[in-house]
Parts: C-alpha cells; structure tokens; sequence
C-alpha cells in the first residue's frame, strides 16, 4: 500500500471513530455531573424555596425523569443539534451562550499560545546550541519552574505585581466597562479593531490581554522548551548533522535549515493538542482575571449546577479537539516523509 493511500486510510478510519469517541465523552460527562453531589434546583433556587418549587423546576429540567430516560433524552436531543437551553442565562439557548463567550477565549487563547510558542522555541533553541554550559542548564531550569508552577498563583503574582503596586495594567476583564468596544464583526476585539481601524480600542485590547495572555504563555512556555531542546540537542547529534559539518557549513545554517525542522515535528503536535485543549482548559486563567470567556462561564455553570450549559461546552469542545487530533496527524504525515500509517 502506497504511502498516500496508508494515510487516506488512517485518516478515514479516525474520521469513522470519532462519532464513538464524541459517544464516550457525551456519556462521561453526562453521568459525572448526575454523580457529584448538589441539587441543581438548590443551587438555583436557594435552599430555602418551597420544595414544591424546586419540585416544578426538576420536572421543567426533566430531573425527575429515571436517569436512563435523561440519558436517551439528552442522546436524541444531541443527534438534532440541540445543546439544550441554559437554566442560568435567562432561557438562552447554550448555542447562544458558547457564541457569546467563545470569542473572547478564542484571543485569550491565540495570544497566550503564541508567547508561549515564541519564548519556549526561543529558550529551547539556544539552550540545545550550547549543550553542557550554564545556558543549557538555565534552559532546563526554565522549562522545569515553569511547567510546575500553579497557573492561578502566577496570575495572583502578575496581578499584585503589574496591576496593583505597578498600576501599569488593569486586575482582569476584557474591556473597560466605561469605554465602548469596537464595532463587532468577528468578536475579537483586537481584529474588529485593526479591521474597523479603531486604533484606541486596538491598544485598550491588547492592555486588557498583556497580563492573562502573559501568565497563561509564560508557564505554558515551559512545555515548548523542553520538548524543543531534547528534540534539537539529539537531532544536533544525526549522522547528516555531522556530515553536513563536514563539508563546512557554518553551525548556525546547520541549526536552521538542517535540525529545527525535523526538531519542530514534535512541536507542531503539542501546539495543536495544548491549543485545542486550551480553548477549554484556559478556566483558571479566565476565572483569575475575570475573563469572560467560555472557560469562566463554565465555571459558573458548574458551580450553579446548570447542566444544559455544562454538558453543551463540554461537547464543544469534545468536537474541537477531536477534529483538532485528525487534523494534526494529517499535517504531521505531510510535513514528515518518514511517517507511515
């Protein structure tokens, strides 16, 4: 079988197996939030409303019903497309909820993601240059503080440092509430700014962005440099490395067009699934800095018991970072010969 026709395969086959794996993640989901403890209609109503009101409310939720009939109900309900209708957002349909916040975690995400793409690469590379010296055991220094620093602790630090002694950059939100944003056309502040040249909104966006995008890259740098300075100090070690030594090509044309690229593969698939799983996985961030992105509305939305909301973000992003796999393993297969399936 030929190599294109081994990746057509592989790739149908995952595409095939999604719908099981969204099926997996759908039921998991589905039973944690009916096996931790609360009552949703506690949480709503209070602990001190009539129970015949809380009553209404399970039946209106369907709470009432047996689980295995909540389960098929939910089952169909996700075969039409319908996520259901948020108990905690004035009757809004979770469609709506999700393209309400998704743009703000969206930039949140970008940002953070490209600093930590930027200085992780950065360090991983000039730390693997210069094996065995100081530079290579700050690199290793870094990359081990960072990856293992809590990320709400970093955000409370920026936050008291930057924010609070400093006053160079505002504690949290996406947009001052007293100034108008830019006129929506996709969402993202920084790019319906550059887009309707609203140049104040472009710089008052990115001041709101500094300190969460900041945070977030920093420790998610760390990632980057490690998986970039092992990668790199052993593809520095390659036979065609070493030949390409000898026919006296200059060390820094060496690390650039000969052992970055094959260094990078890796990278490419770490950036991919960390980027993926950040859109809904950026919750600390967004609940540090009182983002009001997807991530901090499902932490309400947990800590309200509001199970539509939870289980139809929880499925987006299920769907994001299953497509987000089979399209990385894809890219990977073409950028890299030397990958069969």
């Amino acid at each position: 079988m030929s190599r294109a026709r081994a990746l057509q395969y592989y790739l149908l086959t995952r595409i095939l197996l999604a719908p099981l794996m969204l099926w997996t993640i759908v039921s998991i989901i589905f039973l944690l939030l009916r096996a931790t403890p609360g009552d949703p209609a506690d949480a709503i109503l209070g602990n001190r409303a009539p129970e015949a009101a809380k009553q209404a409310l399970r039946e209106q939720l369907g709470l009432s019903d047996p689980l295995p009939i909540q389960y098929i109900t939910y089952l169909l309900q996700l075969l039409r497309l319908d996520l259901g209708t948020s108990i905690t957002s004035r009757g809004l349909p979770v469609w709506d909820v999700i393209w309400d916040h998704f743009p703000a975690t969206i930039e949140l995400t970008f940002y953070g993601m490209l600093i930590a793409v930027v200085l992780g690469v950065s360090i991983g590379m000039f730390a693997a240059s210069r094996p065995n010296t100081v530079f290579d055991a700050g690199g290793r220094l870094f990359g081990i503080i960072t990856y293992s620093l809590p990320l709400f602790w970093m955000g409370m630090v920026f936050q008291l440092i930057f924010a609070v002694q400093l006053k160079w950059f505002p504690l949290g939100t996406r947009f001052p509430i007293s100034t108008t944003p830019p006129p929506q056309i996709t969402g993202l502040y920084t790019l319906d700014s550059l887009l309707t040249g609203h140049w104040s909104a472009l710089f008052t966006a990115f001041h709101h962005l500094a300190l969460p995008c900041l945070s977030l890259g920093l420790l998610l740098s760390g990632i980057f440099e490690r998986i970039v300075r092992v990668n790199l100090k052993q593809t520095l070690r390659a036979d065609y490395v070493e030949a390409a030594r000898a026919r006296g090509i200059p060390e820094g044309q060496i690390l650039r067009n000969h052992a970055l690229k094959n260094a990078l593969i890796p990278v490419i698939t770490v950036l991919g699934l960390t980027f993926a799983a950040l859109l809904g996985g950026a919750v600390l961030t967004e609940v540090t800095f009182s983002w009001p992105g997807l991530g901090n509305r499902l932490y309400e939305a947990i800590s309200l018991r509001d199970y539509p909301t939870v289980q139809g973000i929880m499925v987006f992003f299920g769907v994001i970072v299953v497509i987000a796999s089979i399209a990385i393993d894809a890219v990977n297969a073409y950028i890299d010969p030397r990958i069969r399936y």
